[in-house]
């Protein structure tokens, strides 16, 4: 079997799929089964997108939303793995942070906003922070069950080598754990997107969402699609960029044939 036919058959359901549920929504569009204002057919939403790639503006509202995504992605990812290895590797640290922490976790991100608003204005700080507080959950916990589950069996080995606290962290606690932030990680970059979205709206900050919250506020139906449908696509690059790196990393699991 070549490559290009094994490409077919794995990829050839969901671009088959895909061609559907466009094709659904030009023949809904083209029946103006809803009003073309509010639901306009995906040819108008492409050519949008076209024109605005064109002149520039798509890349640098892209742009600055990814930045806003990374960011905050990148915060949450440090101080999540901190916290949760602290938290899996000591029953002292446990009892300290996690009152707090199961006390912050229930939080809505999108309401600390105005709180985030107070201390740090309109601000891309602003942003960061709140896409950081959302964000962090999902790597904090996969690092506090990753580190905690990880010294049931290697403790006995890195004391037989008399590896110290640094070396027994970085050499087995660490490596163990991966597993866990990774897949911490795929879902907190899904939710870094949606928080940098939601603050650009709110904070009329520039980027894809406040194109989108513009367009809609303009009832510009095709820009607002436009804006939707260039969203999707850098989050699936992300992701899919996210999962090939933990392919990579975690290649050691895959048995060996």
């Amino acid at each position: 079997m070549t490559a290009l036919s094994r490409a077919a058959r794995r990829h050839g359901p969901a671009v088959l799929f895909v061609a559907a549920l466009l094709g659904a929504w030009q023949g809904l569009a083209d029946l103006q089964v809803i009003s073309p204002v509010f639901f306009p057919a995906p040819s108008r939403a492409f050519e949008e997108l076209a024109f605005s790639a064109s002149d520039g503006s798509l890349w640098t509202s892209a742009w600055a939303t990814i930045k806003r995504m990374l960011g905050g992605w990148l915060l949450a990812s440090a101080a999540g793995i901190v916290i949760g290895g602290a938290i899996g590797s000591s029953r002292t640290a446990r009892d300290y942070l996690e009152p707090t922490l199961e006390f912050m976790r229930p939080l809505p991100a999108s309401a600390i906003i105005p709180v985030a608003i107070l201390f740090l204005g309109l601000s891309g700080s602003m942003a960061l922070a709140v896409i950081a507080f959302g964000a962090i959950w999902p790597v904090l916990l996969g690092a506090a069950h990753g580190f905690a589950t990880s010294r049931r069996g290697l403790r006995d080995v890195a004391a037989a080598l008399e590896f110290g606290p640094v070396q027994w962290m970085w050499k087995f606690s660490l490596p163990a754990a991966m597993p866990d932030i990774l897949s911490g990680a795929r879902i907190s970059l899904a939710i870094a997107l949606i928080l940098a979205v939601v603050t650009e709206m709110q904070a009329s900050l520039p980027g894809l969402g406040y194109d989108i919250f513009m367009a809609q506020r303009s009832f510009r139906s095709a820009e607002l699609y436009a804006g939707l449908i260039a969203l999707g696509v850098i989050g699936f690059i992300v992701n899919h960029g996210l999962a090939m790196f933990e392919r990579r990393v975690l290649s050691w699991r895959e048995p060996q044939s």
